[in-house]
Protein backbone atom coordinates (compact mmCIF):
# COMPACT_ATOMS: atom_id res chain seq x y z
CA UNK A 1 0.00 0.00 0.00
CA UNK A 2 2.86 2.37 0.82
CA UNK A 3 4.47 1.66 -2.55
CA UNK A 4 1.14 2.34 -4.27
CA UNK A 5 0.78 5.66 -2.45
CA UNK A 6 4.34 6.54 -3.44
CA UNK A 7 3.54 5.94 -7.11
CA UNK A 8 0.34 7.97 -6.88
CA UNK A 9 2.09 10.95 -5.29
CA UNK A 10 5.19 10.79 -7.51
CA UNK A 11 5.28 13.78 -9.82
CA UNK A 12 7.05 11.82 -12.53
CA UNK A 13 4.17 9.32 -12.66
CA UNK A 14 1.63 12.03 -13.45
CA UNK A 15 3.95 13.61 -16.01
CA UNK A 16 4.43 10.30 -17.79
CA UNK A 17 0.69 9.61 -17.68
CA UNK A 18 0.09 13.00 -19.29
CA UNK A 19 2.64 12.16 -21.99
CA UNK A 20 0.89 8.86 -22.71
CA UNK A 21 -2.51 10.56 -22.86
CA UNK A 22 -1.01 13.03 -25.33
CA UNK A 23 -0.03 10.07 -27.49
CA UNK A 24 -3.63 8.84 -27.40
CA UNK A 25 -4.87 12.30 -28.40
CA UNK A 26 -2.45 12.36 -31.34
CA UNK A 27 -3.69 8.93 -32.42
CA UNK A 28 -7.37 9.91 -32.57
CA UNK A 29 -7.26 11.79 -35.93
CA UNK A 30 -5.60 8.76 -37.53
CA UNK A 31 -8.20 6.40 -36.02
CA UNK A 32 -11.08 8.56 -37.24
CA UNK A 33 -9.56 8.77 -40.73
CA UNK A 34 -9.09 5.00 -40.67
CA UNK A 35 -12.73 4.50 -39.78
CA UNK A 36 -13.79 6.76 -42.65
CA UNK A 37 -11.58 4.83 -45.09
CA UNK A 38 -12.91 1.52 -43.78
CA UNK A 39 -16.47 2.79 -44.25
CA UNK A 40 -15.70 3.90 -47.81
CA UNK A 41 -14.24 0.47 -48.56
CA UNK A 42 -17.26 -1.14 -46.84
CA UNK A 43 -15.13 -3.02 -44.37
CA UNK A 44 -17.45 -4.28 -41.62
CA UNK A 45 -17.07 -5.96 -38.26
CA UNK A 46 -18.13 -9.54 -37.58
CA UNK A 47 -21.74 -8.43 -37.06
CA UNK A 48 -21.94 -6.84 -40.48
CA UNK A 49 -21.97 -3.29 -39.16
CA UNK A 50 -19.39 -0.59 -39.88
CA UNK A 51 -16.07 -0.77 -38.08
CA UNK A 52 -15.87 1.11 -34.78
CA UNK A 53 -13.17 3.70 -34.20
CA UNK A 54 -11.94 1.48 -31.36
CA UNK A 55 -11.66 -1.63 -33.53
CA UNK A 56 -8.17 -3.19 -33.17
CA UNK A 57 -7.99 -3.68 -36.94
CA UNK A 58 -8.25 0.08 -37.46
CA UNK A 59 -5.56 0.60 -34.82
CA UNK A 60 -3.14 -1.80 -36.53
CA UNK A 61 -3.91 -0.47 -40.01
CA UNK A 62 -3.18 3.17 -39.20
CA UNK A 63 0.22 2.61 -37.55
CA UNK A 64 2.11 2.49 -40.90
CA UNK A 65 0.31 5.69 -41.89
CA UNK A 66 1.45 7.26 -38.60
CA UNK A 67 5.07 6.31 -39.35
CA UNK A 68 4.96 7.65 -42.93
CA UNK A 69 3.34 10.92 -41.88
CA UNK A 70 6.05 11.48 -39.26
CA UNK A 71 8.61 11.54 -42.08
CA UNK A 72 7.09 14.70 -43.56
CA UNK A 73 5.24 16.38 -40.69
CA UNK A 74 7.19 18.62 -38.24
CA UNK A 75 6.65 16.29 -35.29
CA UNK A 76 10.26 16.19 -34.07
CA UNK A 77 10.15 19.57 -32.34
CA UNK A 78 6.91 18.64 -30.57
CA UNK A 79 8.24 15.27 -29.46
CA UNK A 80 11.57 16.60 -28.21
CA UNK A 81 9.89 19.40 -26.26
CA UNK A 82 7.28 17.15 -24.64
CA UNK A 83 9.78 14.39 -23.87
CA UNK A 84 12.10 16.80 -22.08
CA UNK A 85 9.18 18.35 -20.19
CA UNK A 86 7.20 15.24 -19.24
CA UNK A 87 9.31 12.13 -19.77
CA UNK A 88 13.11 12.52 -19.81
CA UNK A 89 14.34 15.97 -18.69
CA UNK A 90 17.98 15.05 -19.35
CA UNK A 91 17.42 14.17 -23.01
CA UNK A 92 20.01 15.71 -25.33
CA UNK A 93 18.40 15.66 -28.81
CA UNK A 94 20.43 14.53 -31.76
CA UNK A 95 20.93 16.63 -34.88
CA UNK A 96 17.86 16.91 -37.10
CA UNK A 97 17.60 16.97 -40.86
CA UNK A 98 19.15 13.73 -42.07
CA UNK A 99 17.01 10.82 -43.24
CA UNK A 100 18.43 8.64 -40.49
CA UNK A 101 17.14 11.10 -37.90
CA UNK A 102 13.77 11.29 -39.69
CA UNK A 103 13.35 7.52 -39.55
CA UNK A 104 14.29 7.45 -35.90
CA UNK A 105 11.80 10.23 -35.20
CA UNK A 106 9.11 8.35 -37.16
CA UNK A 107 9.77 5.23 -35.11
CA UNK A 108 9.52 7.19 -31.87
CA UNK A 109 6.33 8.98 -32.92
CA UNK A 110 4.71 5.69 -33.91
CA UNK A 111 5.72 4.10 -30.61
CA UNK A 112 4.41 7.10 -28.68
CA UNK A 113 0.96 7.14 -30.29
CA UNK A 114 0.66 3.33 -30.18
CA UNK A 115 1.50 2.95 -26.50
CA UNK A 116 -0.31 6.17 -25.67
CA UNK A 117 -3.41 4.98 -27.52
CA UNK A 118 -3.50 1.73 -25.56
CA UNK A 119 -2.96 3.46 -22.21
CA UNK A 120 -5.50 6.17 -23.04
CA UNK A 121 -8.13 3.61 -24.00
CA UNK A 122 -7.58 1.62 -20.82
CA UNK A 123 -7.62 4.80 -18.73
CA UNK A 124 -10.99 5.81 -20.23
CA UNK A 125 -12.37 2.33 -19.56
CA UNK A 126 -10.83 1.25 -16.26
CA UNK A 127 -11.21 4.44 -14.24
CA UNK A 128 -15.03 4.56 -14.68
CA UNK A 129 -15.13 0.80 -14.16
CA UNK A 130 -13.29 1.14 -10.84
CA UNK A 131 -15.66 3.92 -9.75
CA UNK A 132 -18.64 1.72 -10.64
CA UNK A 133 -17.19 -1.21 -8.67
CA UNK A 134 -16.71 0.95 -5.61
CA UNK A 135 -20.28 2.23 -5.88
CA UNK A 136 -21.70 -1.30 -5.54
CA UNK A 137 -21.29 -1.04 -1.78
CA UNK A 138 -23.64 1.95 -1.70
CA UNK A 139 -26.11 1.66 -4.57
CA UNK A 140 -25.73 -1.93 -5.73
CA UNK A 141 -25.95 -3.12 -9.35
CA UNK A 142 -28.83 -0.95 -10.50
CA UNK A 143 -27.73 -1.21 -14.10
CA UNK A 144 -27.99 -4.99 -13.93
CA UNK A 145 -24.57 -5.50 -15.45
CA UNK A 146 -23.75 -8.44 -13.18
CA UNK A 147 -27.10 -10.17 -13.77
CA UNK A 148 -27.90 -12.92 -11.28
CA UNK A 149 -24.45 -12.50 -9.64
CA UNK A 150 -25.27 -8.95 -8.56
CA UNK A 151 -24.90 -8.56 -4.77
CA UNK A 152 -27.13 -6.41 -2.71
CA UNK A 153 -25.80 -3.05 -1.62
CA UNK A 154 -23.92 -3.04 1.65
CA UNK A 155 -21.64 -5.63 3.21
CA UNK A 156 -22.61 -8.24 0.64
CA UNK A 157 -20.62 -6.20 -1.90
CA UNK A 158 -17.54 -5.70 0.30
CA UNK A 159 -15.29 -7.27 -2.33
CA UNK A 160 -16.07 -4.44 -4.78
CA UNK A 161 -13.86 -1.90 -2.99
CA UNK A 162 -10.64 -3.98 -3.05
CA UNK A 163 -11.48 -4.96 -6.61
CA UNK A 164 -11.72 -1.29 -7.57
CA UNK A 165 -8.40 -0.58 -5.86
CA UNK A 166 -6.82 -3.54 -7.68
CA UNK A 167 -8.09 -2.26 -11.03
CA UNK A 168 -6.62 1.21 -10.39
CA UNK A 169 -3.37 -0.31 -9.13
CA UNK A 170 -3.07 -2.40 -12.29
CA UNK A 171 -3.69 0.67 -14.43
CA UNK A 172 -1.12 2.65 -12.44
CA UNK A 173 1.44 -0.15 -12.80
CA UNK A 174 0.82 -0.19 -16.56
CA UNK A 175 1.37 3.59 -16.73
CA UNK A 176 4.60 3.34 -14.74
CA UNK A 177 5.90 0.45 -16.86
CA UNK A 178 4.98 2.13 -20.16
CA UNK A 179 6.44 5.46 -19.04
CA UNK A 180 9.68 3.82 -17.89
CA UNK A 181 9.97 1.95 -21.18
CA UNK A 182 9.54 5.13 -23.22
CA UNK A 183 11.95 7.03 -20.96
CA UNK A 184 14.61 4.39 -21.67
CA UNK A 185 13.95 4.38 -25.41
CA UNK A 186 13.81 8.17 -25.84
CA UNK A 187 17.62 8.68 -25.83
CA UNK A 188 18.00 5.85 -28.37
CA UNK A 189 15.50 7.24 -30.88
CA UNK A 190 15.53 11.00 -30.21
CA UNK A 191 18.90 11.49 -28.51
CA UNK A 192 22.44 11.53 -29.74
CA UNK A 193 23.72 8.39 -31.40
CA UNK A 194 27.02 6.92 -30.13
CA UNK A 195 28.83 8.52 -33.07
CA UNK A 196 27.19 11.88 -32.31
CA UNK A 197 28.12 11.60 -28.63
CA UNK A 198 31.72 10.80 -29.50
CA UNK A 199 31.85 13.74 -31.90
CA UNK A 200 30.36 16.05 -29.25
CA UNK A 201 32.86 14.83 -26.66
CA UNK A 202 35.71 15.32 -29.12
CA UNK A 203 34.56 18.88 -29.88
CA UNK A 204 34.29 19.60 -26.16
CA UNK A 205 37.77 18.17 -25.55
CA UNK A 206 39.17 20.23 -28.42
CA UNK A 207 37.57 23.38 -27.01
CA UNK A 208 39.00 22.70 -23.56
CA UNK A 209 42.43 22.02 -25.01
CA UNK A 210 42.31 25.26 -26.99
CA UNK A 211 41.19 27.22 -23.93
CA UNK A 212 44.02 25.72 -21.88
CA UNK A 213 46.51 26.55 -24.62
CA UNK A 214 45.35 30.17 -24.78
CA UNK A 215 45.42 30.41 -20.98
CA UNK A 216 49.02 29.16 -20.98
CA UNK A 217 50.00 31.66 -23.66
CA UNK A 218 48.47 34.56 -21.73
CA UNK A 219 49.92 33.42 -18.41
CA UNK A 220 53.43 32.94 -19.75
CA UNK A 221 53.78 35.88 -22.13
CA UNK A 222 51.76 38.60 -20.39
CA UNK A 223 52.70 37.34 -16.93
CA UNK A 224 56.40 37.56 -17.74
CA UNK A 225 56.03 41.04 -19.20
CA UNK A 226 54.10 42.31 -16.18
CA UNK A 227 56.69 40.85 -13.80
CA UNK A 228 59.48 42.64 -15.67
CA UNK A 229 57.47 45.87 -15.79
CA UNK A 230 56.75 45.71 -12.06
CA UNK A 231 60.40 45.22 -11.10
CA UNK A 232 61.67 47.84 -13.53
CA UNK A 233 59.10 50.40 -12.41
CA UNK A 234 60.01 49.84 -8.75
CA UNK A 235 63.73 50.07 -9.42
CA UNK A 236 63.39 53.16 -11.62
CA UNK A 237 61.24 54.93 -9.04
CA UNK A 238 63.87 54.41 -6.34
CA UNK A 239 66.79 55.83 -8.36
CA UNK A 240 65.06 58.38 -10.59
CA UNK A 241 66.83 61.27 -8.78
CA UNK A 242 70.19 59.66 -8.01
CA UNK A 243 70.68 57.73 -11.28
CA UNK A 244 68.62 59.22 -14.14
CA UNK A 245 70.44 57.10 -16.72
CA UNK A 246 69.37 53.86 -15.05
CA UNK A 247 65.81 55.16 -14.69
CA UNK A 248 65.79 55.93 -18.42
CA UNK A 249 66.94 52.38 -19.22
CA UNK A 250 64.22 51.02 -16.93
CA UNK A 251 61.58 53.01 -18.77
CA UNK A 252 62.85 51.75 -22.12
CA UNK A 253 62.73 48.16 -20.83
CA UNK A 254 59.18 48.76 -19.57
CA UNK A 255 58.12 50.07 -22.97
CA UNK A 256 59.66 47.08 -24.77
CA UNK A 257 58.08 44.54 -22.40
CA UNK A 258 54.69 46.22 -22.65
CA UNK A 259 54.90 46.30 -26.46
CA UNK A 260 55.71 42.58 -26.56
CA UNK A 261 52.88 41.79 -24.15
CA UNK A 262 50.41 43.80 -26.26
CA UNK A 263 51.40 41.85 -29.37
CA UNK A 264 50.85 38.53 -27.59
CA UNK A 265 47.58 39.75 -26.10
CA UNK A 266 46.32 40.92 -29.49
CA UNK A 267 47.16 37.54 -31.00
CA UNK A 268 45.31 35.61 -28.28
CA UNK A 269 42.28 37.90 -28.43
CA UNK A 270 42.17 37.41 -32.18
CA UNK A 271 42.03 33.66 -31.67
CA UNK A 272 39.25 34.04 -29.10
CA UNK A 273 37.23 36.12 -31.55
CA UNK A 274 37.93 33.52 -34.27
CA UNK A 275 39.07 36.15 -36.71
CA UNK A 276 39.72 33.73 -39.55
CA UNK A 277 40.66 36.54 -41.92
CA UNK A 278 43.62 37.62 -39.78
CA UNK A 279 46.95 35.96 -40.24
CA UNK A 280 48.05 34.50 -36.87
CA UNK A 281 51.01 36.25 -35.31
CA UNK A 282 54.21 34.22 -35.30
CA UNK A 283 54.91 32.60 -31.95
CA UNK A 284 58.34 33.11 -30.38
CA UNK A 285 60.83 30.26 -30.52
CA UNK A 286 64.31 29.66 -29.19
CA UNK A 287 65.52 31.89 -32.02
CA UNK A 288 64.05 34.75 -29.95
CA UNK A 289 65.70 33.59 -26.73
CA UNK A 290 68.33 36.37 -26.79
CA UNK A 291 65.64 39.07 -26.68
CA UNK A 292 63.92 37.31 -23.77
CA UNK A 293 67.18 37.07 -21.84
CA UNK A 294 67.99 40.73 -22.56
CA UNK A 295 64.64 41.88 -21.16
CA UNK A 296 65.07 39.64 -18.14
CA UNK A 297 68.59 40.93 -17.46
CA UNK A 298 67.29 44.48 -17.77
CA UNK A 299 64.90 43.63 -14.93
CA UNK A 300 67.91 42.90 -12.72
CA UNK A 301 68.22 39.14 -13.12
CA UNK A 302 71.76 37.85 -13.73
CA UNK A 303 71.18 35.06 -16.26
CA UNK A 304 74.03 32.81 -17.35
CA UNK A 305 72.90 30.88 -20.43
CA UNK A 306 74.62 27.83 -21.91
CA UNK A 307 72.79 27.01 -25.16
CA UNK A 308 73.85 24.42 -27.71
CA UNK A 309 74.33 25.74 -31.23
CA UNK A 310 71.83 23.15 -32.52
CA UNK A 311 69.06 24.31 -30.20
CA UNK A 312 67.81 26.85 -32.73
CA UNK A 313 67.38 24.15 -35.39
CA UNK A 314 65.04 21.85 -33.46
CA UNK A 315 61.42 21.39 -34.67
CA UNK A 316 59.27 24.50 -34.39
CA UNK A 317 56.71 22.91 -32.06
CA UNK A 318 59.39 21.90 -29.56
CA UNK A 319 61.16 25.25 -29.94
CA UNK A 320 57.96 27.21 -29.17
CA UNK A 321 57.18 25.18 -26.06
CA UNK A 322 60.80 25.36 -24.86
CA UNK A 323 60.75 29.15 -25.21
CA UNK A 324 57.58 29.41 -23.11
CA UNK A 325 58.99 27.06 -20.47
CA UNK A 326 62.14 29.18 -20.14
CA UNK A 327 60.02 32.33 -20.04
CA UNK A 328 57.82 30.95 -17.25
CA UNK A 329 60.85 29.71 -15.31
CA UNK A 330 62.46 33.16 -15.42
CA UNK A 331 59.16 34.77 -14.46
CA UNK A 332 58.88 32.51 -11.41
CA UNK A 333 62.40 33.48 -10.38
CA UNK A 334 61.56 37.18 -10.64
CA UNK A 335 58.38 36.73 -8.67
CA UNK A 336 59.54 34.46 -5.89
CA UNK A 337 63.32 34.85 -5.54
CA UNK A 338 64.01 38.38 -6.74
CA UNK A 339 67.24 39.51 -8.35
CA UNK A 340 69.32 36.38 -8.00
CA UNK A 341 71.76 34.73 -10.40
CA UNK A 342 70.15 32.18 -12.71
CA UNK A 343 71.77 29.35 -14.66
CA UNK A 344 70.09 28.24 -17.87
CA UNK A 345 71.18 25.23 -19.90
CA UNK A 346 69.74 24.03 -23.22
CA UNK A 347 71.35 20.95 -24.77
CA UNK A 348 70.35 18.58 -27.58
CA UNK A 349 71.10 14.97 -26.62
CA UNK A 350 69.79 11.60 -27.83
CA UNK A 351 66.87 12.96 -29.83
CA UNK A 352 65.65 15.29 -27.10
CA UNK A 353 66.08 18.84 -25.85
CA UNK A 354 67.32 18.89 -22.26
CA UNK A 355 66.33 22.09 -20.46
CA UNK A 356 67.63 22.99 -17.01
CA UNK A 357 67.15 26.19 -15.05
CA UNK A 358 68.13 26.80 -11.42
CA UNK A 359 68.62 29.69 -9.03
CA UNK A 360 69.08 30.37 -5.29
CA UNK A 361 65.88 30.55 -3.31
CA UNK A 362 66.69 34.06 -2.13
CA UNK A 363 67.25 35.44 1.35
CA UNK A 364 63.59 36.21 2.06
CA UNK A 365 60.82 34.15 0.43
CA UNK A 366 58.43 36.31 -1.56
CA UNK A 367 54.67 35.88 -1.40
CA UNK A 368 53.05 33.99 -4.23
CA UNK A 369 50.01 36.28 -4.37
CA UNK A 370 48.16 36.03 -7.64
CA UNK A 371 50.19 33.19 -9.11
CA UNK A 372 48.12 30.36 -7.71
CA UNK A 373 50.63 27.76 -8.97
CA UNK A 374 49.30 27.96 -12.51
CA UNK A 375 52.75 28.51 -13.99
CA UNK A 376 54.06 25.06 -13.05
CA UNK A 377 50.79 23.50 -14.16
CA UNK A 378 51.19 25.17 -17.54
CA UNK A 379 54.79 23.96 -17.81
CA UNK A 380 53.72 20.37 -17.08
CA UNK A 381 50.95 20.60 -19.68
CA UNK A 382 53.39 21.85 -22.31
CA UNK A 383 55.85 19.05 -21.56
CA UNK A 384 53.16 16.34 -21.50
CA UNK A 385 51.79 17.48 -24.87
CA UNK A 386 55.21 16.72 -26.35
CA UNK A 387 55.50 13.41 -24.49
CA UNK A 388 58.35 14.58 -22.27
CA UNK A 389 59.15 14.66 -18.57
CA UNK A 390 59.56 17.55 -16.14
CA UNK A 391 60.79 17.96 -12.57
CA UNK A 392 60.65 21.08 -10.43
CA UNK A 393 61.38 21.74 -6.78
CA UNK A 394 63.73 23.08 -4.12
CA UNK A 395 66.88 21.26 -2.99
CA UNK A 396 69.89 22.43 -0.96
CA UNK A 397 68.78 26.06 -1.00
CA UNK A 398 68.23 26.20 -4.75
CA UNK A 399 65.19 25.97 -6.98
CA UNK A 400 65.58 23.92 -10.13
CA UNK A 401 63.46 23.16 -13.16
CA UNK A 402 64.43 20.34 -15.52
CA UNK A 403 62.55 19.19 -18.60
CA UNK A 404 63.19 16.65 -21.34
CA UNK A 405 61.40 17.43 -24.62
CA UNK A 406 61.57 14.72 -27.32
CA UNK A 407 62.32 16.07 -30.75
Amino acid sequence: MRALLGLVTARSTWRRWAYLLLGGALLMPYMMAGQVVAGALRVSDDGGGPLSVADPRVFVAVLPVVALSALVLPVRGLEVATVRELLAPTLVPGPAGSWAERWRTAGWFTLHVAVGGVVSGLSLALVPFAVWLASLVVVGDRAGLLGPLAPAAGWDAWWAVPAAVAVLAALLALVVAAGSLLARLAPLLLGLRPADRLAALQRHADELAERNRLARELHDSVGHALSVVTLQAGAGARVIDSDPAFAREALEAIAESARSALEDLDHVLGLLREESGDRPAPQPTLADLDDLLARTRAAGLDVHADVDAGAERIPAAVSREAYRIVQEGLTNTLRHAGRVPVRLSLRVRDGALLLHLDNPLGSTPRPRAGSGGRGLVGIRERVEILGGQVRAGAHDGRWSLSARLPL
